[in-house]
């Protein structure tokens, strides 16, 4: 497995991706998570539309509550655009998170059993079983077209870059 170093930090010290890291141009590769009800979602579940990629190490943080509030208020002025949460939190975690919260237009998703998108992506941090925060924009036909990889993960992404490289593909 690729171990990837000096990207991303938590509280200024280095951690380790492991998997391999995607950048824009790349194919998106289909993987399987768990809905906040055990069932298995794949991004391919979503094809033929344009998605966000919310990554988060936790809903149960500040960071990660404001990242996904922020996408949820964004989702309605999208159009047809699927934003999707993913974090290593189990999927009752998530569920009652967005029930507390009033998140009803992203799609909350638990990648702890497998890690599958966490390897797939690059994105799993080896020192801490979570995922590192950041963003993926993936077109209609698969392609990736925009990817941050957080700095720090107790950083916020830049919102307004993801959001204008999915509208420009609405």
């Amino acid at each position: 497995m690729t171990r990837n170093t000096g990207i991303t930090t938590f509280k200024g010290n280095p951690l380790t991706l492991l998997g391999d890291l995607v950048k824009a141009g790349d194919t998106a590769r289909d993987f399987t998570v768990l809905a906040n009800d055990l069932s298995p979602v794949k991004l391919s579940d979503f094809s033929g539309k344009v998605r966000i990629l919310s990554l988060v190490p936790s809903v149960d943080t500040g960071v990660c509550a404001a990242q996904t509030r922020k996408f949820n208020v964004e989702a309605a002025a999208l159009g047809d655009v699927v934003i999707l949460t993913i974090s290593m939190d189990l999927p009752f975690a998530l569920g009652r998170f967005c029930a507390a919260e009033g998140i009803d237009k992203v799609k909350t998703l638990s990648d702890h059993k497998d890690a599958d998108f966490g390897v797939k992506y690059g994105f799993l941090i080896e020192e801490l079983r979570l995922l590192n925060r950041g963003i993926v924009v993936i077109d209609k036909a698969d392609v990736v077209q925009y990817v941050e990889y957080v700095k720090e993960n107790t950083s916020h992404p830049d919102y307004d870059k993801a959001i204008e490289a999915a509208k420009k593909l609405v």
